[in-house]
């Protein structure tokens, strides 16, 4: 039987027989920063040197989000800091980098006997977890929900013992000292923290630390995209001028590239090649057997690839994916499936019975299509491996890479990259393992560190899709003719997605033993957001756990993704149905919710709404997510028609309320891209699968948005003093419903499948 540490406290905490020693026993973890010569660590947050640069750790993976401006700007306002000498490194898995909230909703995932006993970030039994196993994960957007508070912490500290440095050297009272722009100030003195660092750094700080009472702040002013914000963002110049290092940009002494063919989905054995079709190339300075795939190694990577296809691999499989029969499958699972209450609102059963009107909506896979193929680079020498990698969980691509090859997770070290995109990809840690392997083999007779790189075929082939899904929608009205809703009912089939990713994560399992372990269980994550905003007495959400022929994957906006589809266009068909105008039959069902009300009557002025009726193109949806306490509300009007082309978009329209507002022009990119991507998934993104292969090779075959064709995009925020909310997912889930919308009221046609036009789905 395997024991490791995560199932030991899980069960624990189950049994009771060391649960009250676990959670109460003192936590403290050593400064994961490493100070240089002139540099002095506070915290585990940052440094401060004696030429005066402040450099803030970030834990999470740079994907193109902005975390590695966000916590800076937050320990920058904090410390009274100049934003012109804040510097980034990237944190290496800690436990002082812990991210609780995320934990503790992916309790189901790590922890299924504690299902629904963990319900909050504040939850000891999430946040032991999360500090031991070293879990900061990046993803659902929780950079501010996980890491805000210990961040302004850490720079309160540091400025607390600045200011006490100063204030002594002056003879003041600390409480007459002020911290701003790098500087210590009283009464016409000034001091750099260049100068006050080294005393500072012999100072204990105060405990607790003193918090400034404004928290890091932007004021959104409508109509104003393009005003300057004083936190540009830190990454902007490198990618610019193309210096900025992505994990395919590792360059080592003496290294050598990897290419790799996997064998098609599902299950494939690797059983025979032909390895003479590389013997006497001088180039190529290995061959790595894997059970499910080959690996060719070479001094280049053309010529690594150029060999593994030569040597013709071929593959006993079993389970071949194939996709023909998974759309009448889920629907028929939608109808008839066995299925499992996730949430309920009111508890009028009559409601929710016969119903007036039914849809069905379908969801085809999706996939990633990050723009940096899976790439890592690792150097295996003495017993210890090296890893280069762009992870969301980097603690478990260590975990999976040191048990690939029979390594102590402590004698893997990890150096984290940042990413050319993810879109929750990277949460996956198969090219860990497979260059962990490959590395290891390769440095049998002379050690030299590996890049291994998967072809954009391979990323096609041995990426993970999104879910398919299936809906039944049916709704029950109130007499009067009018359309409003007093019942809604709905029954989702796909697979239980969020379980299955978990099982991959932290169990470590293959991908059919990962689907097989949660074959027909509930997955609350797999309906996520299909809860409406809507002032609906009766609601009813029902998942039916359906098992197809490949496994599936997260992605951005996960559920959200399809669910606000599948609300929006029940939504609009609805007002359709009874001759309603779609913006004034959504505010009569959002009397309760007046900030999503705001959202829809700003983006009605900023689009100039005109109805939506006599084929005039423009098509709403609005969407609502919850995060802990934090909330985002988006309202999308898009404007398109159908021509020669296909579908053209010409404009899309958002208003925003995120909350509070850390950096307002992060945020706007991050709608605006959330919106691309929703775009994406609606016109395109889409793949099937034959005999184990993914019909869609290239990115030129998914139908993604170019330069060319990508719509005029205008997006205004909502002033607010709430919890903030991340933005990143907000415009992948609202954009795909209502560009359906739009191509309602422009041609007369109702699209209920995704991509629009997509056969089969």
């Amino acid at each position: 039987m395997h024991i490791s540490r995560r199932g030991v406290l899980v069960g624990a905490a189950v049994g009771g027989g060391l649960l009250v020693a676990w959670t109460l026993r003192p936590r403290s973890f050593p400064t994961p920063l490493e100070a240089g010569n002139g540099e002095y660590a506070f915290d585990a947050w940052l440094k401060i040197a004696t030429d005066g640069v402040v450099t803030v750790a970030v834990p999470q993976l740079e994907m193109g989000q902005g975390v590695s401006t966000l916590l800076p700007q937050i320990v920058a306002v904090e410390l009274g800091a100049d934003w012109r000498q804040v510097a980034v490194e990237p944190a290496p898995p800690s436990g002082a980098y812990a991210n609780v909230p995320l934990a503790a909703k992916w309790s189901a995932l790590w922890a299924p006997a504690l299902s629904g006993s963990i319900d909050d970030s504040t939850d000891i039994l999430a946040t032991r977890y999360a500090q031991l196993s070293r879990f900061s994960a990046t993803a659902d957007g929780t950079a501010l929900a996980a890491y805000e508070r210990p961040c302004r912490l850490a720079a309160a500290s540091a400025r607390a013992v600045l200011t006490a440095e100063a204030a002594e050297r002056w003879g003041v009272p600390i409480e007459e000292c002020q911290a701003r722009s790098g500087f210590i100030t009283h009464d016409g003195k000034e001091a750099r923290f260049a100068e006050l660092v080294e005393g500072a750094a012999a100072r204990e700080a105060p405990s607790p630390p003193p918090l400034k009472p404004e928290y890091a702040y932007e004021t959104p002013i409508p109509g104003q995209a393009d005003a300057p914000t004083d936190y540009p963002r830190l990454d902007l110049p490198s990618k610019v001028d193309g210096t900025h290092l992505f994990a395919g940009d590792v360059r080592l002494p003496d290294m050598v590239y990897a290419a790799i063919k996997h064998g098609p989905l599902e299950k494939a054995e690797l059983v025979e090649f032909d390895s003479s079709a590389v013997a006497g190339n001088d180039r190529v300075v290995g061959v790595v057997e894997g059970k499910r795939w080959l690996a060719a190694v070479a001094t280049d990577w053309w010529s690594a690839d150029q060999a593994v296809e030569a040597m013709k691999p071929r593959f006993d499989v079993q389970g071949l994916a194939n996709s023909d029969s998974v759309p009448e499958l889920l629907q028929e699972a939608a109808r008839s499936g066995k299925a499992y209450r996730i949430a309920r609102r009111g508890d009028n059963d009559d409601a929710l019975g016969e119903p007036d009107i039914a849809r069905r909506y379908s969801i085809a896979p999706a996939v990633h299509a990050p723009l940096e193929t899976a790439t890592a680079t690792a150097r295996y020498a003495d017993g210890r491996l090296e890893l280069w990698i762009a992870s969301q969980a980097p603690e478990r691509a260590r975990e999976a890479a040191a048990k690939a090859i029979g390594l102590s997770i402590e004698d893997v070290i990890l150096y984290p990259m940042p990413a050319g995109g993810s879109f929750d990809r990277r949460l996956e840690h198969d090219h860990a393992i497979e260059v962990a392997l490959i590395a290891k083999e390769i440095s049998k007779d002379q050690p030299r560190p590996v890049q291994l790189v998967w072809s954009r075929w391979q990323e096609q082939l041995a990426g993970i899709p999104r879910t398919p899904a299936a809906a039944l929608v049916w709704a029950k009205l109130r007499d009067g003719g009018n359309g409003f809703i007093e019942g809604l009912s709905f029954r989702i089939a796909t697979p239980p997605t969020a379980l299955e990713s978990g099982q991959r994560l932290f169990e470590n399992k293959t991908r059919w033993a990962a689907r097989n372990a949660v074959s027909g269980k509930a997955d609350a994550m797999a309906v996520e957001g299909a809860m409406p905003p809507y002032g609906i007495a009766d609601v009813a959400v029902d998942h039916v756990p359906t098992q197809i022929s490949h496994s599936t994957a997260r992605m951005r906006g996960n559920a959200h993704g399809y669910t606000a589809f599948f609300v929006e266009s029940f939504i609009d068909e609805t007002a359709a149905m009874f001759g309603r105008e779609p913006l004034s039959y959504r505010i009569e069902m959002l009397g309760q919710d007046v900030r999503l009300v705001s959202c829809l009557q700003r983006a009605a002025r900023l689009a100039e709404w005109d109805g939506g009726r006599d084929q005039s193109g423009q098509g709403l949806a609005c969407h609502k997510m919850t995060f802990g306490d934090a909330e985002g509300r988006i309202a999308c009007i898009a404007t398109a028609k159908r021509d020669e082309g296909g579908v053209r978009v010409s404009k899309i329209s958002a208003a925003v309320d995120i909350g509070r507002i850390v950096n307002l022009d992060i945020a706007r990119q991050q709608i605006e891209g959330g919106l691309i991507f929703g775009l994406s998934l609606a016109l395109g993104s889409a793949t099937s699968y034959n005999g184990g292969l993914p019909t869609n090779q290239r990115l030129a075959q998914l139908d993604l948005p170019i330069l060319a064709n990508s719509p005029e995009i205008a997006v205004d925020f909502i002033d607010s003093e709430q919890d903030p909310f991340d933005p990143g997912e907000l415009g992948a889930a609202v954009c795909a419903p209502a560009i359906a919308n739009a191509l309602f009221s422009a041609t007369g046609l109702r699209f209920r499948r995704l991509p629009l036009f997509s056969e089969g789905f």
